[in-house]
């Protein structure tokens, strides 16, 4: 992890360096990072912001995602991504796991975590992914209590307030607790489960702070690409689930191969080498923080004497 070899970024920093990612004309791409490796990638690759996602979360914990996560299991995954990484994390916290003081706590120990930002939601629990049906609502004022909640105890976090309204209630309603939690001290605002890229450029009309939509794949919402929503004027998207999915998938071919074929040689060209293992886990400068510890050579290589 990053924080052993390199100065760790406090909380603040990582707040601020959130917050100045979305301060421009183009859409911001926050990408999902599921664990420490695959938010080392998101860093290889460029990827500024990391979002975690409960869907990803739960489902690598082999769970759906319907509020079974605990507290713990999302301080613990936060804090495992922020220290490989260094980089601003957005974390989503479903409904912040009951009323304004569990809010409270969820909040201190995120940011004890480093978190930069969270998402917090307007439903109620049990609750379900944004894309599906049967989701209830809590009402706009008990959500206006944890965003001040939020606020008071956590004021270097940045609030991404959520409301699932609009497939429950319309457009109107959906809007107008936007509103309310942009008023009440939300930093962004999340219209989830959106069908087209009108109906962002209408919540944009209505909102003057940052907004942020949701391009989960097999979902609600058509595919809409960053400079699409650059033109409509959303500030930032997340891409909550690919990294989960496209691990999941690509795993189980390999497992189909090993147990079809009795070896993994034939698609050694499809795994990450031992030699880029290494490098994203900096092995070498962990090595050259202790002199007992012999350094590397990679097979088929020879030391240099």
């Amino acid at each position: 992890m990053t924080w052993i070899v390199e100065e760790p970024l406090s909380q603040k920093q990582l707040a601020e360096a959130f917050t100045a990612g979305i301060k421009n004309d183009e859409a911001f791409p926050i990408i999902g990072a599921h664990d420490g490796m695959s938010a080392l990638l998101a860093r290889k690759t460029s990827f500024e912001s990391i979002y975690l996602s409960g869907g990803a979360l739960s489902a690598s914990k082999g769970l759906p995602d319907i509020g079974l996560l605990t507290l713990e299991d999302v301080v613990q995954k936060a804090k495992e991504i922020v220290r490989a990484s260094n980089l601003p994390l957005l974390v989503d916290v479903d409904n912040g796991f009951g009323e304004p003081l569990n809010v409270a706590r969820t909040c201190r120990e995120l940011v004890e975590a480093r978190v930069a930002a969270i998402q917090i939601e307007d439903q109620q629990i049990p609750k379900k992914c944004g894309h599906l049906n049967g989701k209830t609502l809590i009402p706009m004022e008990e959500m206006i209590k944890k965003i001040q909640m939020i606020k008071r105890v956590a004021p270097t976090l940045k609030i991404i307030a959520r409301s699932d309204a609009h497939a429950v209630e319309g457009m109107d309603s959906m809007v107008r607790r936007l509103k309310a939690y942009a008023e009440y001290g939300a930093d962004a605002v999340f219209p989830e489960a959106m069908k087209t890229a009108e109906d962002f450029a209408d919540v944009r009309e209505e909102i003057d702070i940052p907004i942020l939509a949701n391009m989960t794949e097999f979902g609600k919402t058509e595919y809409i690409s960053l400079d699409r929503f650059s033109e409509i004027g959303i500030d930032m998207v997340i891409f909550p689930v690919t990294s989960l999915r496209a691990a999941s998938y690509n795993v189980e071919q390999i497992y189909k191969t090993i147990r079809e074929t009795g070896s993994q040689k034939t698609v050694l060209d499809e795994l990450q080498t031992r030699k880029e293992l290494y490098e994203i886990i900096k092995l070498d400068e962990y090595e050259e923080m202790d002199s007992k510890i012999d350094s590397t050579v990679l097979p088929g290589e020879k030391r240099e004497l």
